[in-house]
């Protein structure tokens, strides 16, 4: 039990330090994870062991990933790739269906753009779209939202879930392909709440940045700004297939390409070169410290370094023995996804961040998965989904991409809680319903 109270003061520390005196992730999990280690009486050599092992060992299976995939999403969104994508689905969606294009383009350029920056993209079409439909522009608003927040937690190679997969170890192909089934699901109900409820808040858009994201540029084709994305995810989950026990591609020359091209650090690779297309004149200097290159690595940064901070911790916790301490008080099977889709939710509500919700869930529930009975590769599939969904909810006034929304919409507190973060309830609660009924299958 001293344990247990130990690791609830640590991670009151790491709340504290981020919501009450604003201090960097980074650093509240870097020094929770000492002052977790202190307080348990590791011995010294122990504690610089682990902050070693804990912070290498992660980003050297994860860290590349994110710097990838922010660099995929740096360039679709600076050479209007992105928009290029929002457009097409709206038109083969069609302007009748506002809600639901909207919903989907959220989605789909959520996984390889940040979600904030998706809205900000987004929100113009969101406007003229809902104004000329003569359709509520809350609830075009609500669909976009959720759409974003479903695939930002759910769906790699966006940073956070890609991160907890690594943590965790789990197998990314069927992350991926689970993650889509699940998440786009989950947005059913989603959809439903937006079209009846959120219909009833009345918010009148204002017209005046919409010129600006409507520059005349040469922007890629659809084909080019698809490619980045579709063919790294692709090739990831062909080489999970091929990964299978039964070898359903069997083995020969081409499996073994296909497990090389299809590796996530080359998958995502190839998808980084890739998205180097998407510019119509290329410059050199795109890829310096100072260009776009250099502006996606300052972006990944924070999130690579919070990542490890997570590695750190959760290795802090596994060498202190947490998991013999909590074998007698858990009994393991399918119910044990609750801990962490409960830990991600509370960690996610307390400090906003979703990122950071995945990464320090999936750190202190790495040492657990024997434990809990989730070490199998099916169910550490189904854990990073279970952290996924509790991130997911509930977005309110900690949470920046909140405040992005109310703010651009025109929306106040009360009816960004009244429609985002009730919004974001619903789809936390409808994905992990969704992931006990497979997991019970699987």
């Amino acid at each position: 039990m001293l344990t247990l109270l130990f690791i609830l003061l640590a991670f009151a520390f790491i709340i504290i330090a981020i919501i009450k005196f604003e201090i960097h992730p980074f650093l509240a999990l870097f020094v929770g994870a000492i002052f977790y280690g202190l307080l348990a009486g590791m011995p010294a050599a122990l504690i610089i062991q682990s902050i070693s092992e804990g912070f290498g060992g992660v980003l050297g299976s994860i860290g590349l990933l994110i710097l990838f995939g922010v660099i995929i999403g740096t360039f679709l969104e600076k050479t209007g790739g992105a928009f290029i994508i929002a457009q097409k689905i709206l038109a083969w969606i069609g302007e009748k269906s506002v809600m639901l294009a909207m919903m989907v383009t959220g989605y789909i350029l959520s996984i390889p753009v940040f979600g904030d920056s998706t809205f900000i993209m987004l929100n113009p079409i969101n406007k003229s779209l809902s104004f000329k439909g003569k359709l509520p522009y809350a609830a075009t608003t609500i669909a976009l939202t959720l759409g974003v927040t479903a695939s930002h937690s759910l769906v790699p190679p966006t940073p956070g879930p890609i991160a907890a997969a690594g943590i965790l170890e789990a197998d990314l192909g069927m992350v991926i392909l689970w993650g889509f089934i699940i998440s786009s699901v989950s947005l059913i109900p989603c959809f439903f709440y937006a079209k009846y409820f959120t219909s009833r808040i009345k918010l009148i858009p204002q017209f005046a940045e919409v010129e600006k994201t409507t520059e005349i540029k040469k922007y890629p084709s659809i084909g080019k700004a698809f490619l980045p994305i579709i063919v790294p995810l692709l090739l990831i989950v062909l080489a999970s297939i091929a990964n299978y026990p039964t070898h359903p591609f069997g083995e020969n020359a081409f499996t073994s390409l296909l497990l090389f091209v299809g590796s996530p650090v080359i998958a995502l690779l190839l998808g980084t070169f890739l998205s180097f297309t998407l510019p119509a004149k290329f410059d050199k200097k795109l890829l310096s410290a100072s260009g776009w290159f250099g502006e996606a690595i300052l972006i990944a940064a924070p999130v690579i370094f919070i990542t490890g901070a997570g590695g750190v911790f959760g290795k802090m916790l596994q060498n202190s023995g947490i998991a013999d301490i909590v074998s007698g008080n858990i009994q393991a099977g399918s119910l044990s996804l609750l801990l962490p889709f409960l830990m991600a939710l509370a960690l996610k509500s307390a400090q906003g961040s979703s990122t950071v919700a995945l990464v320090t869930t999936a750190s202190i529930i790495a040492p657990l998965l024997p434990t809990l009975g989730l070490d199998s590769e099916t169910s550490k599939v189904f854990t990073v989904l279970a952290i996924g969904a509790g991130a997911t909810a509930i977005s309110h006034a900690n949470d920046s991409f909140f405040w992005a929304m109310t703010q651009l919409t025109g929306m106040n507190v009360k009816q960004g809680y009244m429609s985002h973060s009730i919004g974001t309830f619903i789809l936390a609660c409808t994905a992990i319903t969704l992931i006990f009924i497979i997991s019970s299958f699987f």
